[in-house]
């Protein structure tokens, strides 16, 4: 056997070496990754996983704080499709939910628009992220005053220019969008950073050559803005959808589900059955189809806006 034979025998090469490293400090960088993974995911499990496997588990018995909880299959389910408050929270959120969306999103946009066009300011655009700042509760109870139709200032104003005041909290017209109007006030400027963010990320030339074969502002905003924001904004629905849908603090706030039941919305009706009535199993069982709701929805949004694609190509 030869010298060089030899010396390849009894020393690795060089592409096994770097092999055996790579997979030596993939073992060590391991240890020191799941150090900082583990806090999260023990909240991850404590605070979501786990509560979420019980509440699927409640929803399949009859239970109260003071009780044990005894299996029924699936009777609250079926007793929900029979449930005509059921059904009436479910058109009241349906309500909310298309009246925020709506009104939010094109806000959103328009607010971002006219940040891209007309402002470079930070202060200006840090400015719209005050309402979002405040929280749920004080924002409502600050709208709740304001509109209040004896002493708030808006039906002062409005009785001052020889209108009557509104009942805007306490009349069955008025409730639902009242409310909605509150939740757009408060959430318009962290959904329209968001929007800006998107425009931001188109390149500025597909505008100037759009610009050099004539097209106007308002073309190029309906034909080059709000396709490329797409991505950007199935995520921002789906965002605000999910949101709008879990609607509970301004409506605990303000109307407690009045005037008869016009506000009722889903998530106060669950609230309603677990602490007000104390039935943990049935509230439970709400809660799952409104998780599934919400699951089938996005999974909606994101396929039929084609969240994953981009028309920038």
């Amino acid at each position: 056997m030869s010298t060089n034979t030899a010396v390849r025998i009894g020393r690795p090469s060089r592409r096994t070496r770097n092999a055996s490293s790579r997979a030596s400090g993939g073992r060590n960088e391991l240890g020191p990754a799941l150090v900082f993974i583990l806090p999260a995911l023990i909240g991850f499990v404590t605070f979501f996983l786990v509560p979420t496997i019980r509440g699927f588990y409640f929803s399949m018995t009859q239970y109260n704080i003071l009780s044990t909880p005894k299996w029924v299959g699936f009777a609250n389910f079926a007793k929900i499709g029979s449930d005509p408050l059921f059904w009436n929270a479910l058109g009241v959120t349906i309500e909310y939910v298309i009246l925020n969306i709506g009104f939010q999103t094109v806000i959103a946009i328009l607010l971002a628009v006219l940040m891209q066009r007309l402002t470079q300011s930070t202060l200006l655009r840090g400015a719209l992220l005050l309402p979002w700042l405040i929280s749920n509760v004080i924002a409502a109870m600050v709208w709740f005053w304001l509109l209040d139709y004896q002493i708030g200032i808006v039906n002062q104003f409005i009785e001052s220019t020889g209108l009557n005041r509104i009942a805007f909290f306490g009349d069955e017209f008025w409730a639902i969008p009242t409310i909605a109007f509150v939740n757009v006030w408060r959430h318009m400027g962290y959904t329209a950073l968001l929007v800006f963010a998107g425009i931001q990320t188109i390149p500025k030339y597909v505008y100037e050559a759009a610009a050099i074969d004539g097209s106007s502002e308002w073309s190029s905003f309906w034909r080059i803005t709000l396709p490329l924001l797409r991505p950007v904004l199935a995520m921002v629905l789906v965002i605000t959808v999910t949101g709008s849908f879990q609607v509970f603090d301004t409506v605990a706030v303000t109307t407690r589900g009045g005037p008869v039941n016009v506000t009722r919305v889903f998530q106060y009706y669950i609230y309603q059955k677990a602490f007000a009535e104390g039935q943990f199993g049935y509230a439970s069982a709400l809660s799952v189809i409104l998780f599934l709701i919400l699951a089938v929805m996005a999974a909606l949004q994101l396929r039929l806006l084609r969240a994953g694609e981009s028309d920038l190509a």
